[in-house]
């Protein structure tokens, strides 16, 4: 048995999720693929796929050896372009993370352009809002909005998420406006339950004092994107990233509150493994979102010199 190629077909398998479907990527036949599966399987001692008519799955030995045949595989790839190319030309299947509102609304404009660049790259995009184990949940790469590092990742930062406290008109009319981080006891807030602190909200003052308060909150939600829908109804208060709202504090639709304090800003960072060589799709997807982000972040630029009374939020 050819093993690597067996590798080969086995990750190909699971890439596309059906025998079929990836004996017509290898240009070979489905009972080909078949073999080679169950050669793997034969020579492993081990099942690897739990079959059935509607779907295929991993065991915990399948799930193993995807997450590290796949490597091999695509370093393989790596060095046969190298040595047929002065150049390594990036191909396969990139399998990427990201959070659900951040990458609906600022990346996936960006996928048609990387796809024209590289039309041999594969992207394969998970939007979940959760922190994921990049190794374990068997990704390339993720995209992640974050305060803290970990020891397992090497990141490349994008860009500054800024975040802001506000409210729209009408909850303002209704209920005021605070004038001190205290004052938001007195007040309905809503929380993003996948914050780092979801129910105390710190801010620091003009003279670098740091004032910790812990909110009421009327609703949560583990979604950004109902949290801004809940606030535009005038239900509370929202802290949020000004990639989520700058344009509704832009176009007057939220209101910022608590001018004098600033929130601590998280960044915006391209995650991916330690300990092993970092292929060429990697790559060129790492620098193709780091010029993407470059300079201010398009959420925190003022939408147009001709549109009058718009809050800059690189002031805000």
């Amino acid at each position: 048995m050819d093993r690597l190629r067996a590798f080969e077909v086995f990750v190909t398998v699971v890439a596309k999720q059906s025998f079929t479907r990836a004996a017509e990527a290898l240009n070979t036949s489905p009972a080909n693929v078949t073999r080679y599966v169950k050669d793997l399987e034969s020579h492993l001692g081990a099942r690897l796929l739990n079959r059935s008519p509607r779907k295929l799955s991993l065991t915990e030995a399948g799930k193993a050896l995807y997450e590290r045949g796949k490597i091999i595989v695509d370093e393989v790839a790596e060095v046969e372009a190298l040595t047929s190319s002065s150049t390594v030309v990036p191909r396969g299947r990139l399998r990427i993370n990201a959070p659900l509102s951040f990458g609906i609304r600022h990346l996936a404009p960006l996928w048609p352009r990387f796809m024209e660049k590289y039309p041999e790259i594969d992207l394969d995009v998970d939007l979940i809002d959760r922190v994921i184990d990049i190794v374990e949940e068997g990704y390339d790469m993720t995209v992640r909005v974050s305060r803290s590092g970990s020891a397992s990742i090497v990141a490349r930062k994008l860009a500054t998420s800024r975040h802001i406290v506000c409210a729209s008109p009408a909850y303002v009319l209704r209920h005021g406006r605070p004038d001190s981080p205290a004052d938001l006891k007195k007040h309905i807030c809503i929380g993003y339950s996948y914050a780092p602190h979801a129910e105390e909200w710190r801010f620091t003052d003009d003279r670098g004092k740091t004032h910790d308060v812990k909110i009421s909150i009327g609703m949560q939600s583990n979604n950004c994107d109902t949290v801004r829908a809940a606030a535009l109804a005038g239900q509370g208060i929202i802290l949020q990233p000004t990639f989520m709202i700058g344009d509704d504090v832009r176009k007057g639709r939220l209101e910022p509150l608590l001018a004098g304090y600033r929130l601590p800003d998280a960044e915006v960072l391209a995650v991916y493994p330690t300990g092993r060589h970092l292929s060429a799709k990697v790559r060129v997807m790492v620098d193709f979102l780091v010029d993407a982000f470059k300079g201010i972040p398009p959420w925190d630029r003022q939408a147009s010199s001709k549109e009058p009374a718009e809050v800059d939020l690189i002031r805000a």
